[in-house]
């Protein structure tokens, strides 16, 4: 099975569909890590999208916050207005969409889906001490997480963990990890709407099982126009200022 894995599409209708664009016919089940909404301009079109995908799915912190089913105590100033606002854009059918996403871990195949933490879906997995436990307790050789927007991963063999960071080319292009026997991954496929690991291109990943081969993915997009969306719906600036430079 060849899964596309989106994760953190943060309601950018424009990076999802280039994203789509870019990988048409070379995958066959759709998986979705979370954070379908909240951030960027578009939370009904994305939210619509993602449905008519048929992803097997999961929640994300923002996606509880929308919904009202998180308190927004911890989240800071900008990212408030920002969940407010999704909120109030939100058409019911969609926003009911989003409220019943569950929760993971949930499987597909022979993956395992997170939204952060195997343990703890909201919490965010940086580094190998805090990849550890999902490396070791996930019933699955190879996990896939989202949360941190940052694309790579991490891998356990023998007592040792490495870390994995892939560069893909200029462009629309994808960096290939060959998965190897007797390993165990924990991999971020990056985030499609709000990128922070310094490339302003949409993440993503192509994880085909079949050949043990998992594609992570960067396409570029139209950032300026979502950014006038964004502008235009009165979002906080520093959040339309970031997706220009993945940070």
């Amino acid at each position: 099975m060849r899964f596309l894995v989106l994760s953190d599409i943060h309601a950018n209708a424009t990076a999802l569909e280039a994203s789509l664009a870019a990988v048409e016919g070379r995958w066959e089940r759709v998986v979705c890590l979370g954070d379908v909404v909240d951030y960027g301009p578009d939370p009904n079109e994305v939210t619509e999208r993602v449905k008519a995908l048929d992803p097997i799915i999961i929640r994300g912190n923002h996606d509880k916050a929308v919904a009202g089913l998180l308190g927004l105590e911890g989240f800071n100033p900008l990212a408030r207005i920002a969940a407010e606002w999704t909120h109030g854009q939100m058409q019911p059918g969609n926003l009911n969409y989003i409220a019943q996403l569950p929760a993971g871990p949930a499987a597909a195949d022979s993956l395992t889906l997170v939204h952060g933490a195997y343990e703890d879906e909201d919490e965010y997995v940086f580094v190998p001490s805090q990849a550890m436990s999902g490396l070791l307790e996930s019933p699955s050789d190879v996990t896939f997480f989202g949360h941190t927007h940052y694309q790579g991963g991490f891998s356990y063999r023998a007592g040792q963990i490495g870390v994995i960071q892939l560069k893909p080319e200029a462009g629309p292009s994808f960096a290939a990890l060959r998965l190897e026997p007797g390993t165990r991954y924990l991999l971020n496929p990056g985030s499609i709407g709000q990128p922070r690991d310094g490339d302003p291109r949409a993440a993503f990943a192509v994880a085909d099982m079949d050949h043990h081969v998992v594609e992570f993915w960067r396409v570029p997009y139209d950032i300026a126009a979502v950014q006038k969306r964004m502008r235009s719906a009165g979002l906080p600036g520093p959040l339309i200022d970031r997706i220009a430079v993945g940070r």
